[in-house]
């Protein structure tokens, strides 16, 4: 495979770079390098790895790379994906969601018919299908129903591949992930903002009850199934991505807590540190995906190991926002 990976610098595109990068014959990083990427994040041999910094909205870079890399392969993650930042503000939610996707899918089209074996693979998220009522479950036949910005923003490109995939033809196939945690993961992030508070001791701040339910995945295992979905998923099919992992936003919290109390031993109890605030406009009650349909077709199934993933993430940000902590003290004298 000859393949771009739109977004490869940020927090899932970079984990899949790393894992996967010398499968591939040439390996194109597209990012933009936004505040949520970093070209540190990529380990891979640059042997195995060239990064264009661009923009997926630029249709001249988005051929030239077609063309001259002779590419058959394009794994799209470059996405604004802050629920918090689409309601403030949801202009470059558009831009780079909707007309970024745009972009790539209309150039990939034009230029597949010069490769052997094209494939396109969308990532998107569970969010486009707005609340899991119940004990209910999404599947790839849920009805959209987006509640944010940024959900309605990835619905729609959602909905632009799947309407070149029955217009065109289109090699595309679309994946909906839960939530991701891991390393790499823009600081404003749930798990990595709480860390990040247990580390400089300041409040964690908890939106609303805190009985917001959310399904968590660790970011490895979401690679895995992409690869799985890439190299032997059936184009134009949906593909659900679930951790099995269902746990309300303070039940994550207090475990977190729990885990940075065992490992550090910090002066005083972390659960002292949760603050409720007001919550957000909008916030789903509950997303839960079923991942039946990829684990009985591509044998993929979610880690078991949560606890010891969790605390390997705890590990890696209080090591990031220690050096930061010890970097701008050093600053300050």
């Amino acid at each position: 495979m000859r393949a771009i990976v739109t977004g490869g610098a940020g927090f899932i595109g970079s984990n899949f770079c790393n894992m996967f990068a010398q499968q591939f014959e040439l390996l194109v990083v597209l990012d933009s390098l936004t505040y949520a990427a970093d070209r540190r994040y990529l380990t891979c041999d640059p042997s195995f790895a060239q990064f264009v910094e661009a923009d997926i909205c630029n249709r001249v870079a988005v051929n030239m790379i077609l063309t001259t890399g002779k590419i058959d392969t394009i794994v799209h993650f470059a996405a604004e994906s802050h629920v918090d930042r689409s309601i403030q503000s949801a202009d470059k939610f558009i831009s780079t969601n909707i007309n970024g996707t745009f972009t790539l899918i209309d150039e990939f089209n034009r230029h597949r018919s010069t490769v052997k074996s094209p494939r396109f693979i969308h990532v998107s998220t569970d969010e486009v299908y707005g609340v899991a009522e119940g004990n209910s479950k999404f599947t790839e036949s849920t009805p959209y129903a987006p509640n944010s910005p940024y959900a309605a923003s990835k619905a729609a490109s959602d909905l632009l591949v799947r309407s070149y995939i029955k217009t065109h033809n289109f090699p595309a196939i679309i994946t909906h992930c839960s939530n991701n945690y891991g390393p790499h993961q823009a600081s404003e992030k749930l798990i990595p903002t709480v860390i990040k508070c247990l580390v400089n001791r300041t409040p964690i701040p908890v939106y609303g009850n805190g009985m917001q339910i959310r399904d968590w995945v660790h970011v490895a295992d979401h690679c895995r199934a992409l690869w799985y979905v890439l190299t032997s998923g059936r184009l134009g099919e949906t593909y659900n991505i679930g951790g099995d992992h269902e746990l309300t936003n303070i039940q994550l919290i207090n475990q977190l807590c729990d885990i940075y109390d065992r490992m550090y031993s910090p002066p005083t109890p972390s659960k002292d540190l949760i603050t409720y605030v007001a919550d957000r406009p909008g916030h789903d009650v509950r997303y839960s995906v079923d991942h039946t349909k990829i684990s009985s077709e591509l044998k993929w199934h979610p880690s078991s190991n949560v606890s010891e993933l969790l605390s390997q993430t705890v590990e890696y940000y209080r090591n990031k926002f220690t050096k930061n902590l010890l970097e701008q003290n050093s600053k300050i004298k």
